[in-house]
């Protein structure tokens, strides 16, 4: 079993509760996941830790007396209070820390431990695992040498690219038609996910193969026409054209979706408009949606098989 914590800002908060009903298949509350579930604590920019449960017991008595047992093979380790479904104060958790720390048999170091472990509350009952925390690559990934001014926010980008991945994206081929300066690409291959990225545009190809070569990816990018895709992808992640000015005319919106339909089996869809009607006459049928906001600008996330 593992204890997954998350949090969100209220402008994401439905993106971050469809990424990750996408990634355990349940609805997430309270900021936290209990699932079967092994997912990277890496993959999602919303989940914050993962504990994986070695110990549970219905009270913090109970659950002391099991941790002399654990085995730290000479390693050092320490102890981090995660808040689950019911809060503590500062310190309280601190008190909770030295209290699950002073029965552990080894040598705990708070500043470079070996070993680090968890201790969290929810539903009633105690837990306590190996816990790790979230690197948040993709912080890094916000300072590209090229960049759109329209481009998807990295943070969102990433949650995208699991809503089109999912929980088991290890054999699958994704594509970024519109891949732009590689935002997408970069998210995915971060995470291990084979993607490829096309745009009709060269100067957005030489951008994202720059972009990829300064974080250390392969070049992943070629100059093509969506509409001439040829082969089959499991999954398209496709931010639809557009500028500060204007969007793609409706027909033109067709013959995308249309294109799409022909090379992949689903695809997430960004819009800055609601196209619902154009999804279903390209022969889409919408599995989840949801919108992402910022001041006074929208956008449409649309998941369809």
């Amino acid at each position: 079993m593992f204890i997954y914590t998350y949090a969100c800002h209220e402008d994401e908060a439905a993106l971050c509760g469809l990424e990750l009903q996408t990634l355990f298949g349940q609805a997430a509350a309270r900021g936290v996941i209990r699932s079967p579930y092994a997912i990277s604590v890496h993959r999602s920019p919303f989940i914050k830790r993962r504990i994986e449960v070695t110990h549970q017991a219905d009270s913090l008595e109970e659950l002391i007396l099991q941790l002399p047992s654990i085995d730290l093979s000479n390693r050092t380790f320490k102890v981090l209070f995660t808040q689950g479904d019911e809060a503590f104060a500062y310190d309280e958790q601190r008190q909770l820390e030295r209290a699950a720390g002073a029965v552990i048999r080894g040598k705990a170091d708070m500043r470079k431990a070996e070993r680090l472990f968890g201790l969290t509350k929810h539903q009633g009952s105690w837990f306590f695992g190996l816990l790790e925390e979230n690197s948040a690559a993709w912080l890094k990934h916000q300072n590209k040498p090229q960049n759109y001014s329209t481009a998807l926010p990295t943070r969102a980008a990433r949650a995208i690219v699991n809503l089109a991945a999912g929980r088991s994206p290890e054999e699958l081929q994704l594509i970024d038609p519109c891949c732009g300066m590689g935002t997408v690409l970069i998210e995915a291959l971060s995470m291990g996910i084979r993607i490829q990225g096309v745009d009709i545009n060269p100067l957005a190809v030489k951008g994202a193969r720059v972009n990829l070569a300064h974080f250390g990816y392969p070049n992943q990018v070629k100059l093509g026409d969506m509409r001439l895709l040829e082969g089959m992808y499991d999954a398209a992640i496709v931010d639809m054209p557009y500028n500060l000015c204007s969007v793609l005319p409706e027909n033109e919106q067709l013959v995308m979706l249309e294109s799409i339909k022909k090379w992949a089996k689903r695809a997430v869809i960004v819009t800055t408009e609601p196209i619902d009607r154009q999804l279903r006459q390209a022969g889409w049928r919408i599995t989840n949606n949801t919108t992402l906001s910022k001041a006074s600008f929208t956008r449409y996330i649309s998941v369809v098989e």
